[in-house]
């Protein structure tokens, strides 16, 4: 059973590490990192089947961060669970860094470099495919942003799901809404998106991706044979910090000195209810 208290001391923490990563590195998409941590934190602490100690082991479930520009928290869970040094979180976007704005797969623990977006679904489909060849049991989870669904790719990428029946690909929309030039809706009307998932085959959930509840039945995917699941995670743009939160100019933004230590202060608050 998951131990849902620890899922959120970890969000927190991970919050906290974003945070300073960004602050002190000068760069990132603060906004976009902030709404994805809580489905990161349960992926790695509950859900997946990974070994730190052993990052290329073959009956590893895999994960694609898709939406590769909030790649902060990722960067932090991994120092976290051991994957690379907790001092490496310090050389973020620092000359000749590994932590570079986007994952890279010279960071053990990240299987694919990602940033273009909408190709992480693709990547995502043939790495299923092949764990289906080769008639392995492991999962490929991909992670996406709601702004890349524009991308005509992510479409090709669900059609073949489908097509080839891969109930071993789990994608999940990091639904918050908002991306750099302003609401989804505005930009690009995605609604209804569950229908669309579901009328490309895919068994479709939508679950609120702040409540660690909904979030650990992750873990009981597929629950339906031959087809591939899509999650719509609702999410909130900036959770965490309260100026933040809803805000569209934190889509790509470094926090000044007073904001650092307000959003500092309100976190490290919340670590110590804990």
């Amino acid at each position: 059973m998951a131990n849902l208290k620890l899922l959120a001391e970890k969000a927190v923490q991970t919050r906290i590490a974003i945070l300073q990563m960004i602050y002190q590195g000068k760069g990132g998409h603060i906004g976009g990192a902030l709404s994805c941590t809580d489905i990161l934190v349960t992926l790695y602490y509950t859900v997946m089947r990974i070994d730190p100690k052993n990052p290329g082991w073959e009956g590893r479930d895999r994960f694609v961060l898709s939406k590769g520009h909030s790649v902060e928290g990722l960067y932090a869970i991994l120092a976290d669970l051991g994957f690379i040094p907790r001092a490496e979180l310090d050389s973020y976007r620092g000359f000749g860094s590994r932590l570079i704005g986007h994952p890279s797969n010279k960071v053990p623990g990240i299987e694919v470099n990602t940033g273009a977006l909408g190709h992480g679904l693709s990547v995502g489909v043939g790495m299923a495919l092949a764990g289906k060849m080769d008639q392995k049991d492991h999962k490929v989870y991909v992670l996406m942003g709601d702004g890349e669904l524009a991308e005509g790719s992510v479409w090709e990428a669900a059609m073949a799901g489908s097509h080839y029946k891969l109930d071993n690909l789990i994608g999940i929309v990091d639904r918050n809404r908002l991306q750099i030039g302003g609401s989804t809706e505005d930009v690009m009307a995605l609604e209804d998106l569950k229908a669309k998932w579901q009328a490309f085959g895919w068994e479709a959930l939508e679950v609120d991706g702040h409540d660690f509840n909904s979030l650990v039945e992750l873990a009981k995917l597929p629950i339906v044979p031959g087809k591939p699941h899509m999650i719509i995670a609702n999410t909130i743009k900036g959770k965490g910090i309260s100026f933040m939160e809803n805000e569209v100019g934190w889509h790509h933004r470094v926090p000044n000195e007073e904001e650092y230590a307000q959003a500092l202060q309100e976190l490290e608050l919340r670590m110590g209810a804990f």
